[in-house]
């Protein structure tokens, strides 16, 4: 092979270079000015980030040359950005869900008993996924964080209506115990209509299209019947032992009474 030289000269290639036969990248890519070499797998049957985690346990063990480091990315990577951002919003949620609760019942007391169905909806959520065998993923992620609303709107249901039977001058006892029949049905007709509509998710699991649908669907679906069943029984009883007898969170509601009250006398 021969080559023209600038100054019109014509050279053969064995004058130029050594041309020999060996092994090497037939591409060479790189990132940030340096070399990158990609190794890459596709995983099925487990979850993500534990595959990482044991690929980091043995590549730990390699003994690599100086200059060389192993950088984990693509969709893990993408993974894990996304779930730092979910943690984030969870515990913003949290407190805000908090805020608003002491804004309507004026005891933070109360608040708390409230939010004590958030760990009973994350019971159920959990199981449903290890009974099924699925992994925790970025959509599992997002249906505990929508159960979060679920559990603490059954909490409100029964503590609200609680302190109105207080309020109307009902003991502790029969409070809890009246309260807490009169708003069974209620929750459990939301928690149904709800339960029935996510059911063809978990059921269309492993259909093209239904990746995020079916976690999400699964965590939902455990985390009610926990938190709805867990709830009749564990907040009535939270609330015997903590609630105690407290004023109303509304004094307009022993207004109304008392005027109530005033009223029928009067005609009397």
């Amino acid at each position: 092979m021969i080559f023209d030289t600038p100054t019109g000269a014509r050279v053969a290639l064995s004058q130029l270079a050594r041309v020999t036969l060996g092994q090497g990248p037939n591409t060479i890519s790189r990132e940030n000015v340096q070399r990158k070499i990609v190794v890459q797998a596709n995983v099925a049957g487990r979850d993500l980030g534990s595959t990482v985690a044991d690929i980091k346990s043995r590549v730990e063990k390699l003994q690599l040359p100086s200059g060389y480091h192993v950088a984990y990315g693509g969709q893990f990577e993408s993974q894990e950005k996304a779930t730092q951002t979910i943690g984030l919003l969870s515990l913003l949620s949290v407190a805000l869900i908090f805020l608003i609760l002491f804004g309507e019942f004026r005891s933070i007391r109360h608040c708390i008993l409230i939010m004590a169905n958030l760990p009973l909806a994350l019971i159920g959520g959990v199981l449903a996924v290890l009974l099924t065998d699925a992994v925790v993923s970025i959509a599992s992620l997002v249906g505990f964080v929508a159960l979060f609303g679920i559990a603490t709107r059954n909490g409100i249901l029964l503590v609200a209506h609680y302190q109105r039977l207080l309020a109307e001058g009902t003991g502790l006892r029969e409070s809890i115990v009246r309260g807490s029949l009169e708003r069974l049905s209620p929750i459990l007709m939301t928690a149904l209509v709800a339960g029935l509509a996510l059911i063809p998710l978990p059921l269309g699991r492993g259909e093209p299209g239904s990746e995020l649908q079916s976690p999400m669907a699964i965590v939902i679906l455990g985390g009610l019947l926990s938190s709805t069943a867990l709830n009749m029984v564990v907040l009535p009883a939270l609330y015997w032992r903590f609630g105690g007898r407290v004023i109303p969170q509304r004094e307009s509601a022993e207004i109304y009474s008392v005027t109530e009250e005033t009223v029928f006398s009067t005609v009397d």
